[in-house]
């Protein structure tokens, strides 16, 4: 688009004439079509930056031609030129994004005024879109650095929890080996076998935390069945329900068996439920719950909104405050030792994954309420 460029519209060849040497005069290139249709064609060839035609033209009239060249290149300035009786159609064309317009007879300062305002917003316009480019540019590189940050600072939480959960393990695995070594040392085969018992108990932890951030790092959508919400409910109560009763856990399955198929993956809810029940199991077993009963409940229902909710309940010492509000953070675990954080990480990114919601209630020795939330149709993406 070039500023010096202009197209004058007018069906009557002695103002086409006349207005072209004194724009000429100005400085400015002038290409001339007597109607709309000739003046639509120089300008896709020539794209001018300012168009001056005349209001009332035979065919098509400069509110149609207007209305065009603005579809067509809305950047393009255009001002209307108009008898003294066309006032109306004048003010009409200022609703369609006219730059100005001009009366007949054509004064030539009022024509240079209005030429001046044209090529003032053209220049602002420009520099607004320079403006607006150089902002977008600014807000990307500020972006890329805040998103590179917070990746690096996610990458030192993941290596901090990361290194704290091995050090925990390769701590029970040097007892566990000093403890074979002094059987090896006495002749003591109790020793020899308790050693070794607790080495592949923590060589077994070493497998599960590299298979659980294998999973936690892939990307992958869920595999979706129509499927019975119930199923895995069902199936991780008969998979946990001996384990509970030789810890003395009541477990408890409470289903809603007029749900309909829904959509989800089974066996990434399977696992998330596992989990959950899993964590339900520590908090019933931890040693300041002694003195309670002990239960947990798997519980599927009906919830406004949603396909199913799941729940799982128990009655262990529950959580406070600060602690509900960092469960889902990379490795922080509740169970010490026994714990990586890994679990509920994997299980928010399971239901995530579907689109679904994840919720936690908790009261100090009262117990902690775990709600799932999963959608009444697929996430496609």
């Amino acid at each position: 688009m070039e500023k010096n460029k202009i197209l004058l519209v007018d069906d009557e060849e002695d103002i086409r004439d006349i207005l072209g040497i004194v724009l000429t005069d100005m400085g400015y290139r002038i290409y001339s079509a007597k109607d709309g249709e000739e003046a639509l064609r120089i300008f896709d060839r020539e794209l001018p930056s300012i168009v001056l035609t005349d209001i009332k033209m035979p065919g098509m009239d400069g509110i149609e031609l207007l209305r065009e060249i603005k579809r067509r290149a809305p950047e393009t300035e255009v001002i209307m030129i108009t008898g003294h009786g066309d006032m109306e159609l004048a003010v009409k064309s200022l609703k369609y994004e006219a730059t100005d317009f001009i009366t007949k007879p054509i004064n030539d300062d009022i024509l240079e005024i209005a030429l001046r305002r044209a090529n003032e917003r053209i220049v602002m316009k420009k520099q607004l879109t320079m403006y607006t480019e150089n902002l977008e540019r600014l807000v990307e590189e500020k972006t890329r650095k805040l998103v590179e940050t917070e990746r690096l600072a996610a990458i030192g939480q993941t290596a901090a929890g990361l290194a704290h959960a091995i050090k925990n393990i390769t701590g029970a695995l040097a007892g566990g080996v000093f403890v074979l070594d002094k059987g090896f040392e006495l002749g003591n085969r109790q020793y020899i076998r308790k050693g070794w018992k607790i080495v592949k108990k923590n060589v077994k932890k070493i497998n599960n935390v590299a298979v659980e951030l294998l999973n936690f790092a892939s990307e992958r959508n869920p595999s979706y069945q129509h499927c019975d919400p119930n199923g895995p409910a069902r199936e991780i109560y008969e998979l946990i329900k001996p384990q509970a009763r030789e810890y003395g856990i009541t477990f408890h399955l409470k289903v809603d068996e007029d749900l309909p198929y829904v959509w989800f993956d089974p066996d990434g809810i399977h696992r998330a439920l596992l989990n959950l029940v899993t964590n339900a199991m520590y908090a019933c077993m931890d040693i300041r719950c002694t003195l309670k009963k002990k239960e947990i409940t798997l519980r599927t229902l009906r919830s406004p909104g949603w396909a199913v909710e799941y729940q799982v309940e128990d009655t262990g010492c529950g959580m406070e405050e600060e602690i509900r509000g960092r469960i889902f953070r990379n490795f922080f675990s509740t169970k010490g030792y026994d714990g990586t954080g890994l679990g509920l990480m994997i299980t928010k990114k399971i239901i995530d994954e579907h689109g679904g919601t994840i919720e936690v209630r908790s009261q100090k020795e009262v117990g902690t309420i775990f709600s799932i939330r999963l959608p009444q149709t697929r996430r496609m993406d």
